[in-house]
C-alpha cells in the first residue's frame, strides 16, 4: 500500500512572488473600502468648499443685505470643486468664465427681457464668447451655467447677481491660499503609485527572462507602457501642489520638498521609457524560449533601488540608501566582464540596463555626470 501523498497547495505561487486575496460573492459588491478612500482624499476640497462656500454667503447676505446669494455659493462650489487640479490659476480661470456668463446674461435680460428664446440666446452668446476667450472646454461649460441661472432666476436689481458672483469667486481664491489640500501628500501618493507600478511592471518582465517566457515578457511590456498615465497624473499633482504652495503662506516650508518631488518625477519620467526600451528588448529576446538569468537579476536589482526611492518620497533618508544601492548594480553592468564569467549575456539588454540605472541614480539625487560615471566603460 503507498504512503498517501501530502495534499496540494489550493493556490499554488511561483518563486517569491506575493498573492493577493481576492473578494468575491456579495463581500465585493459591498465593499466600502473604495468608498472610505475616496472620502480621505476628498477631505480637505471638501473643507475648501464648505468654509468659501459658506463665507460668501455670509457676506453677501448678511453684510450687503441680498435675499438669495446663490450665485455666491455656485460660483464657489464651481470654481473649487472636487478636481486633483487646484492650482489657483485654474480656480481663476473657472471664476472668469462663470462672470462671463453671468455679465451676458445679465446685459440680455435688461435689453429683451426673460422668456424662452432669450434663454436660448444667452446660452449661446456664453458659450460662444466663452469659446474665443478660452481653449478649455470646461470655462464654456461654467459660463453657460451661470448664465442659465440667472435667466431662469431673475432678481429685482439689475447686476445682483454679477455681484454675488465676484464674492464667490473671490472666496474661492481666497480659501485656495488659506486653506490649502495638503498638496505634499497627495503628490506623494502619486508618486508611491506610480513606483508601486514600476515595481509590477519589473517584476513581470523578471520572471519573463527568468523562464524565457514571451507572454510573461508581452505582459510586462504592456503594464510598462500604462506607466505613462501615472507620469502624467503625478506631473498635474506637482504643478498643481507648487502652484498652491506660492501662493500660500501655510505651505512655504514644503516648497523645498515639493521642488525634490519634481526632480525625482523629472528623472523617473527617463526611467519609465527605458523600461518600456527593456521590455521591447525582452519580448524579442523570449522568442527562443531560454532564461536570461543574469539580466533579470541586475533588472530585479534595479527594481529593489527603486523601491527605496518610493520609501524616499516620505523620508528623504533612504535616498543615500538608494543611491548606494543603485551603485553597486550600475558597477557590475559591463557585458565583457560578465561574459568573461562563463555565462550567457545578452548584450542588447545590458546595454539597455545601464541608462536605467543613471536614470534611477539621478532619481535618487546623485549629480548626472556622477551617475554616469558610476557605470564600467565599454
Amino acid at each position: 500500500m503507498s504512503a498517501p501523498q501530502a495534499p496540494k497547495p489550493a493556490h499554488p505561487t511561483t518563486g517569491s512572488v506575493p498573492t493577493t486575496s481576492v473578494r468575491v460573492g456579495w463581500r465585493a459588491r459591498v465593499d466600502v473600502r473604495p468608498g472610505l478612500s475616496r472620502i480621505r482624499e476628498s477631505g480637505p476640497g471638501v473643507l475648501q468648499i464648505v468654509v468659501a462656500a459658506g463665507a460668501a454667503y455670509a457676506f453677501a447676505h448678511f453684510l450687503l443685505g441680498h435675499a438669495a446669494p446663490l450665485l455666491a455659493v455656485t460660483v464657489t462650489i464651481s470654481s473649487l470643486g472636487l478636481v486633483g487640479d487646484a492650482r489657483p490659476r485654474r480656480v481663476l480661470e473657472t471664476v472668469i468664465g462663470m462672470i462671463v456668463g453671468i455679465l451676458i446674461a445679465e446685459l440680455i435680460l435688461i435689453a429683451a427681457g426673460t422668456g424662452w428664446w432669450q434663454l436660448v440666446a444667452t446660452l449661446a452668446a456664453s458659450l460662444l464668447v466663452a469659446r474665443f476667450l478660452s481653449a478649455q472646454a470646461g470655462f464654456a461649460i461654467a459660463a453657460a451655467i451661470q448664465s442659465a441661472i440667472v435667466m431662469v432666476i431673475p432678481a429685482n436689481a439689475p447686476f445682483l447677481r454679477l455681484v454675488d458672483g465676484v464674492i464667490g469667486g473671490v472666496a474661492a481664491l481666497l480659501v485656495t491660499a488659506l486653506v490649502p489640500r495638503r498638496p505634499l501628500r497627495t503628490v506623494t501618493r502619486e508618486g508611491r503609485l506610480l513606483l508601486g507600478a514600476f515595481g509590477d511592471a519589473s517584476r513581470t518582465l523578471v520572471q519573463a527572462l527568468h523562464r524565457g517566457d514571451r507572454v510573461r515578457a508581452e505582459r510586462g511590456l504592456q503594464k510598462a507602457r500604462a506607466l505613462q498615465g501615472l507620469i502624467d497624473r503625478w506631473s498635474v499633482a506637482l504643478d498643481s501642489g507648487r502652484a498652491i504652495a506660492r501662493l500660500s503662506p501655510f505651505l512655504r516650508r514644503q516648497r523645498a520638498e515639493l521642488q525634490r518631488h519634481e526632480r525625482i518625477r523629472t528623472h523617473l519620467d527617463l526611467a519609465v521609457r527605458n523600461l518600456r526600451v527593456i521590455a521591447r528588448r525582452a519580448v524579442y529576446a523570449c522568442d527562443d524560449g531560454r532564461p536570461r538569468p543574469v539580466a533579470a537579476d541586475l533588472l530585479n536589482e534595479l527594481a529593489a533601488g527603486a523601491r527605496l526611492i518610493s520609501d524616499s518620497l516620505d523620508d528623504i533618508s533612504f535616498e543615500p540608501l538608494a543611491r548606494e544601492a543603485l551603485r553597486a548594480v550600475a558597477g557590475r553592468l559591463d557585458p565583457a566582464a560578465l561574459s568573461a564569467d562563463g555565462r550567457t549575456v545578452d548584450v542588447t539588454l545590458l546595454a539597455a540596463l545601464r541608462p536605467l540605472a543613471v536614470d534611477l541614480l539621478t532619481a535618487a539625487g546623485m549629480p548626472a555626470a556622477e551617475a554616469r560615471a558610476a557605470l564600467p566603460r565599454t
